[in-house]
C-alpha cells in the first residue's frame, strides 16, 4: 500500500506565476548576501497523514538510501501509522539527498523526514542544511501562516496499494520493478528479522510480488540447508510469523507502539460517553449445526455472527446508529460490521461493509483476507474505519463473558463469549443438554436505551437459533 510524499520547495529561485499553482512566493528561510545566488531545487519530504486520526507516523524502513537517484511513483519509505504499514511513493524526481528520521524513529504528520534534491551537484547543500534544521525537524512543524515558511504544502491522496504491472525485460527477477524488488511492508521487515536476502526470493503474491510466507519459506529453506545450526535454532527463527521477542527484563519502561497509542487514545475517549450494558443467553445447537455442514466451503463462524448481527440490525436501526457532536445522531445508512482483531502489539477492527447484503461465502472470503492484511498491517484506512457496530469474541479462547468498551463514533460493541454446554430446564419442566453462548452488548445510552437493546437481542436470538436465512 502506498501513498504520495508531501514535498515542499525550498529554495532561493522563487517560481514564476505560470508553477504549480499550490506553490507561493514567501520569504527564503535564511538571509542570503545580495552576491550570493541559490538556484538549487530542494524540496522537504514530510511525515504523510494516512489517516484521518494519524498524528505521528514512524519510519518502518528506508527502501531507497542516501544518495539514491528517484523516480516520480516510486516508493521511498515504508510508514507505520496508527493502523497500517504502509509504501510512500515520492511525487517527484531527484536525488535522496538527506535522511533526517532514521528508521524506527518517530515524526509528527508535516514534520520533515528527508530532503529530495533535483540534482547530484545539490547533495552536499542539502546535507548541510539537514544537519542545520536537525533540532527544528524533532519539534512540530510551523503553523502554515509563519512567515519564515518557504511555501505550500501539497496533499495528496493515496495511490492504489498494488504495484503496477512488471514489464517483461525490466528484470530477470520475477518480482522486480526497474531493478528494485516488489514486496509488502510487512515481507520487507520480516526479510530484514530473519536476515534473508530478497534478491532470491521468488513472489507468490500479485504480478509476483514477494509477501511475507515467501520469506518465511525461504528462511526455513535456509536453515534446512545449514545442518549444523542447532535445531533450538532453527525453531525460533521458523516457528512464528514474527520474530521471537527476547525475554522481557522485569522492571523496565516500555513505550507505547504507535498503534498502542492510538488504542489508548481512543479508550480514553470512549469514557466520555454514558454507556450501558445488556447480556443475553442465546441457544446455538442449530447455528453450530450449520456451521458444521458449510464450514468445508470455507464459511466462517465470524462470518455467520457478522451476517446475523446485520440481519437484525436491519430491524432496529436505532442499534447501528452513533452520536458524534452529543446533540444529534445519525441513523447510517449502511450496516458495516466492525470485528476486533488482536494482532502483535495492539488491537484492529477489520470492517465487512454491507454485510447485511453480502451472501455468507462472499462475506467470509472478505473476512479472511481482512485478516490476512490486519496481521501484515496492510489495512486501507477505509477497511478499519467504518464500522457501525463492533464484535468483539473471545470465545476462542474460552471465555464465557466479558464487557466490551464502546469505540468511538458508533452506538454499540457486542462481546461474545464461547459456545459451552449448559444443562437447561424447558417450559413443560424436561432437563435437557444445550450449547448457549452469553452476549454482552454496550451501548450509547444518549442514541439507545434499554428496549431497544432487549428487543435487539431477542431478534439476534431468533436469527440464531433458526439460522436458515444466513444462508440465502
Amino acid at each position: 500500500m502506498a501513498a504520495l510524499l508531501h514535498l515542499r520547495l525550498n529554495s532561493s529561485l522563487l517560481p514564476s506565476s505560470s508553477s504549480h499553482p499550490s506553490l507561493r512566493r514567501r520569504p527564503c528561510r535564511r538571509p542570503v548576501a545580495p552576491s550570493t545566488r541559490i538556484s538549487a531545487k530542494i524540496r522537504e519530504i514530510f511525515m504523510p497523514a494516512l489517516s484521518s486520526t494519524m498524528t505521528e507516523g514512524k519510519i518502518v524502513s528506508w527502501v531507497k538510501s542516501e544518495g539514491d537517484r528517484l523516480a516520480k511513483g516510486e516508493s521511498v519509505v515504508v510508514v507505520e501509522s496508527d493502523k497500517a504499514d504502509m509504501d510512500v511513493e515520492t511525487f517527484y524526481d531527484g536525488y535522496l539527498a538527506a535522511i533526517m528520521v532514521e528508521e524506527g524513529g518517530v515524526a509528527p504528520v508535516g514534520s520533515a523526514i528527508a530532503l529530495l534534491a533535483e540534482s547530484e551537484d545539490e547533495i552536499p547543500l542539502a546535507k548541510s542544511q539537514a544537519s542545520s534544521s536537525s533540532s527544528a525537524v524533532a519539534a512540530s512543524p510551523p503553523p502554515a501562516d509563519a512567515p519564515a515558511s518557504t511555501t505550500s504544502v501539497q496533499t495528496l491522496a493515496p495511490s492504489p496499494p498494488e504495484p503496477s504491472p512488471v514489464a517483461a525485460s525490466s528484470s530477470t527477477h520475477p518480482a522486480s520493478d526497474g531493478g528494485r524488488i516488489v514486496a509488502t511492508p510487512y515481507a520487507k521487515k520480516l526479510a530484514k528479522d530473519l536476515k534473508v536476502d530478497l534478491a532470491g526470493v521468488a513472489g507468490t503474491g500479485p504480478m509476483g510480488r514477494i509477501v511475507a510466507k515467501d520469506v518465511e519459506a525461504a528462511a526455513a529453506a535456509a536453515v534446512a540447508s545449514v545442518p549444523s545450526v542447532p535445531s533450538k535454532a532453527v525453531v525460533g527463527s521458523v516457528s512464528a510469523k514474527a520474530p521471537t521477542p527476547l525475554a522481557i527484563e522485569l522492571g523496565t519502561v516500555v513505550s507505547f507502539t504507535t498503534m498502542q497509542g492510538a488504542v489508548s487514545k481512543n479508550m480514553v475517549e470512549s469514557l466520555s460517553v454514558p454507556t450501558f450494558r445488556v447480556g443475553y443467553t442465546i441457544t446455538t445447537n442449530a447455528l453450530d449445526d450449520l456451521y458444521k455442514k458449510i464450514k468445508s466451503k470455507g464459511v466462517t463462524m465470524t462470518a455467520l455472527l457478522a451476517k446475523a448481527t446485520a440481519i437484525a440490525l436491519t430491524k432496529h436501526p436505532v442499534v447501528n446508529s452513533s452520536c458524534r457532536d452529543g446533540k444529534s445522531f445519525t441513523y447510517n445508512s449502511s450496516i458495516n460490521i466492525a470485528v476486533a482483531v488482536a494482532i502483535d502489539g495492539g488491537l484492529i477492527t477489520p470492517v465487512l461493509q454491507d454485510a447485511d447484503k453480502v451472501d455468507i461465502y462472499s462475506l467470509s472470503r472478505k473476512w479472511k483476507e481482512l485478516v490476512d492484511k490486519a496481521r501484515a498491517k496492510q489495512l486501507q484506512p477505509h477497511e478499519y474505519s467504518t464500522g457501525t457496530f463492533t464484535l468483539s469474541n473471545l470465545g476462542m479462547f474460552g471465555v464465557d463473558r466479558f464487557d466490551a468498551i464502546l469505540p468511538p463514533g458508533t452506538g454499540a460493541i457486542m462481546a461474545v463469549g464461547a459456545s459451552q454446554p449448559t444443562v437447561v430446564a424447558a417450559k413443560d419442566g424436561r432437563i435437557g443438554l444445550k450449547s448457549q453462548m452469553q452476549v454482552n452488548v454496550t451501548a450509547d445510552h444518549r442514541v439507545i436505551y434499554g428496549a431497544d437493546l432487549a428487543a435487539f437481542l431477542q431478534t439476534l436470538a431468533k436469527i440464531i437459533e433458526e439460522p436458515s436465512d444466513l444462508t440465502l
